[in-house]
């Protein structure tokens, strides 16, 4: 996992704490981006689901209602979690026959007609209720006043630790692909003993580290599937490393180098945090308003924009179209990526494997936060834009990771 990063807020005092013991201490609701209108072939459900991937959610509902899983469009995917509550849209279905019913562990809260399929992406943002226990007494002065600044400052737009998976190394794998390195990508997605819990699966790694491949696939857990077809084709053809990573499912093959993007987006986010909420020339601004960017040619023109939220720098999601800055900001950004040994031409791997790459805001704006002590829970609710972690929010109050 990338090194401990700083603190925005790192001259205000923790409040310590931990986070989701149980699904109601993290309730997350969809913002969608518009309303079903009432009229249309497809039908608009708010689910509500808990401990559960918003896949898993889509499997079930589709397996209830006999409908393909491709059929059904959602806006934002969700992990297992908490309990989160979203859309998602079906067609060749009535809303009264749906409403109120649970779909194996789906609740359906709400069903309503509209005109097109939800797509994703179709949504403003997400809303946050966590609530963080065994905060220390000063928790009800020091959290209020960190999300003062965030709310002034903005929230730095990090993936963080989530977003590389249950060993924390999906980065690494990415960028082994990336480099073409088949042996360490195989051995990166195999892992370390000592990164994982199980005690199963800790000892399918130990095994085959000690070149034991056979008892390394009747020890792998079954849950971890691309795992055993990796030992699988091992087992048959030793050493072809490219061939045995092949068998990886190709929408695996994408998490692991998109988070392979995310761990150099956070890079950058950490080396410019004290100066997040400016923009000098040769950025490309992010419109809050939109999500256009511009290039600054002239900084102090644009710091009223900046200081009023309206516009914010950015940072790339490395790819082979990603529009890129100029200047000083333009050389540091390709000097982390030499750092690494990558090129944006790399992050094309044939066979329709390809991470064109975007622009993404250094900091996201801190909606409507309210914020609570009790008996030594902090009950903490905010909004965020899509595609931002409500763990940026929760660290640089905590302090705890």
């Amino acid at each position: 996992m990338p090194g401990v990063a700083g603190y925005l807020t790192a001259g205000i005092p923790e409040t310590g704490g931990t986070i989701k013991e149980s699904p109601e201490d993290f309730v997350v609701t969809e913002l969608p981006a518009y309303e079903p209108c009432g009229e249309g072939e497809h039908v608009y459900l708010t689910i509500e689901k808990r401990g559960m991937t918003t896949l898993e959610a889509i499997r079930r509902v589709a397996r209830e209602l006999r409908t393909p899983e491709r059929d059904i469009g959602y806006a934002g995917m969700k992990d297992s979690v908490g309990i989160t509550r979203q859309m998602i849209s079906l067609q060749r279905i009535r809303p009264e026959d749906v409403v109120g019913r649970d779909l194996n562990g789906v609740r359906v809260i709400a069903a309503a007609r509209h005109g097109n399929k939800l797509r994703l992406g179709h949504l403003k943002g997400n809303r946050f209720r966590i609530a963080v226990r065994d905060v220390i007494a000063s928790a009800a002065e020091t959290a209020p006043a960190v999300i003062a600044l965030l709310e002034e400052r903005g929230v730095p737009n990090r993936f963080g630790f989530q977003r590389y998976g249950a060993q924390g190394n999906s980065h690494l794998i990415g960028k082994a692909m990336l480099r073409r390195d088949w042996q360490a990508a195989v051995e990166c997605l195999l892992g370390e003993p000592q990164a994982v819990r199980d005690a199963d699966w800790r000892a399918a790694i130990e095994a085959y580290r000690q070149g034991d491949l056979a008892g390394a696939l009747r020890l792998m857990p079954r849950h971890c599937q691309g795992e055993r077809d990796i030992l699988r084709r091992l087992a048959t053809r030793p050493q072809e490393w490219e061939k045995a990573f092949a068998v990886v499912h190709p929408r695996l093959k994408k998490l692991y180098l998109s988070a392979c993007q995310s761990s150099l987006f956070d890079r950058v986010v950490e080396r410019r945090l004290s100066g997040i909420d400016q923009v000098v020339a040769g950025d490309l601004a992010w419109k809050h308003d939109n999500g256009a960017c511009f290039l600054v040619d002239d900084a102090s023109r644009e710091a009223p924009r900046a200081a009023r939220f309206e516009i914010s720098a950015t940072g790339p999601l490395f790819g082979t179209r990603m529009k890129w800055p100029a200047g000083d900001i333009l050389a540091d950004e390709q000097q982390l990526l030499a750092e690494e040994g990558l090129s944006p031409e790399v992050f094309d791997l044939g066979k329709g494997l390809v991470m064109e790459g975007e622009r993404r805001p250094l900091r996201v704006p801190l909606g409507e936060p309210r914020c609570s002590v009790e008996s030594g829970t902090m009950l903490l609710e905010f909004s965020l834009p899509k595609g931002s972690y409500a763990t940026s929010v929760i660290r640089e109050i905590t302090k705890a990771f």
